[in-house]
């Protein structure tokens, strides 16, 4: 997956829902362990607001440091408001680190795929979508793919 940040910019404003609430997360979330099981993914899923977590999984295969994953990129999304894979490739293409423009550590926030702005139309940025296990190309992937499969069946 080469992404070009456009691309990556636009499944951010093209990935918002109309509403989003606890039974949205749970058939999301739902939606995602089908999909892991499916293909005997290895992964972590969690899906929170800002102040709450409303769907966490992890499947078989899964270790601690999944969790740490989880927390860093969703760090990340929540402060500076957009996809950790974005994020990271646009950091990239600048040739700068995290730590150099920003003064904070990777230690806390992940410039890496797999955490997704949970955005509502006419609301915005109301949380977060993670999954943590694979590279972080396919934790982006899985994340967006999942969430369009889902919209496509709301509407």
């Amino acid at each position: 997956m080469n992404d070009s940040l456009e691309t990556l910019l636009r499944q951010e404003a093209e990935l918002r829902f109309d509403s989003f609430d606890e039974d949205d997360a749970w058939e999301l979330g739902s939606l995602f362990v089908e999909r892991a099981r499916a293909s005997a993914l290895a992964v972590s899923i969690d899906i929170a607001t800002k102040d709450r977590i409303l769907f966490h999984y992890s499947c078989r295969g899964t270790n601690p440091d999944n969790e740490f994953w989880i927390a860093r990129k969703k760090n990340l999304v929540n402060r500076f408001g957009h996809s950790s894979w974005f994020f990271g490739q646009k950091l990239k293409a600048d040739g700068v680190t995290l730590e150099e423009r920003y003064c904070v550590s990777e230690r806390e926030y992940a410039p890496h795929g797999g955490c997704f702005p949970l955005a509502v139309k006419n609301t915005g940025i109301i949380g977060t979508i993670t999954v943590s296990g694979l590279p972080q190309e396919e934790d982006h992937a899985l994340v967006t793919s999942t969430i369009a499969e889902f919209l496509k069946r709301k509407r």
